[in-house]
């Protein structure tokens, strides 16, 4: 196991390196200077000069990569350009309220689901299957951020049972208080997850349930339950475990637009302000490290696999 892991490590360091190549280049013919940001009238093209060495903004592309990629193996990810504060400490400042929120919406959206997409897929063409067929086609259709104003327009501002903004009301430290700031992003973020993994496990499960091995235990008398739990639902995992592992880099990164609706103080804000105000260092960071949370998604799922289905286990030789 120790072998597989390092091997996919190494082969994914490749992938790093173009990314952050390919990356870097975009931000170098972005339209604009974010010099232009820093220079004052009483400037001289002397402090100009020194300004653009400090910021790291001297030499052409190549140099400016190279002293970007020396910092960051050195585990500096530069300075933002909007406060000259740490890029490194702003994200871990915001990550733990990042990854509370898309990590409820992730469980949620696994344990709901899964039982979905088994009902549809069992039930296939008759009322039940349609129905969640219907919602699931709402959900992949329906805009994160159309969803997330229609709530806060009935929950918030005509119901009034559910705060519109924020992780916390302003001076309450309550359990109750932090729930009740969850439960829209939560149910935005989930509904989209939920309708896509619906329809994956839905096709799995059709998929399976026409496969020998089905036909054969059904001819045997096992029953429907047995044969659903134990050997269908193992098989089902596998695009879970995909998906799953495709989203991890979620966990961090998070929905800029969901984040941004709700006032949510995570990496979605964060992020949006990088972005209009052209903070390269910050935005290379964001995309630095969702790219490594993808890769390391992509080999959690691929150790998951292994667990899951045993046929992978003996092709890997492990």
């Amino acid at each position: 196991m120790g072998k597989f892991i390092i091997k996919k490590i190494v082969y994914s360091i490749p992938t790093i390196i173009i990314v952050s190549i390919l990356s870097f280049m975009i931000m170098y013919a972005a339209p604009g200077d974010p010099l232009n940001m820093y220079i004052k009238p009483e400037m001289n093209q002397s402090d100009i000069a020194n300004l653009k060495i400090e910021l790291g903004l001297d030499g052409n592309v190549l140099d400016q990569y190279i002293g970007w990629l020396k910092n960051v193996l050195k585990g500096d990810l530069g300075n933002s350009l909007i406060n000259h504060r740490s890029v490194s400490e702003q994200i871990i400042e915001k990550v733990p309220a990042t990854i509370s929120l898309m990590g409820i919406s992730l469980i949620v959206s696994v344990f709901i689901s899964i039982p979905l997409g088994l009902i549809s897929g069992i039930n296939k063409s008759k009322f039940i299957d349609n129905f969640i067929s219907i919602i699931s086609y709402i959900g992949i259709s329906m805009p994160g951020f159309w969803l997330a104003i229609i709530l806060i327009s009935l929950l918030s501002l005509k119901l009034g049972v559910l705060p519109s903004s924020g992780m916390r009301t302003l001076g309450m430290d309550s359990s109750l208080d932090l729930i009740k700031h969850f439960i829209m992003p939560v149910t935005v973020l989930s509904f989209g997850n939920i309708a896509v993994f619906t329809r994956y496990i839905r096709i799995n499960t059709i998929n399976q349930l026409e496969e020998e091995y089905v036909i054969t235990a059904r001819a045997k008398g096992v029953s429907e339950y047995r044969i659903l739990f134990k050997h269908i639902f193992k098989n089902c995992l596998i695009p879970v475990i995909t998906i799953v592992g495709m989203n991890l880099s979620n966990l961090v990164t998070g929905s800029f637009i969901i984040e941004s609706v709700f006032g949510w103080p995570g990496m979605g804000t964060l992020g949006m302000n990088s972005i209009s105000a052209r903070d390269y260092p910050m935005i290379m960071g964001f995309t630095m490290l969702s790219c490594i949370l993808l890769i390391t998604g992509n080999i959690v799922a691929d150790i998951l696999y292994i667990f899951a289905d045993p046929r992978i286990k003996k092709e890997t030789n492990l």
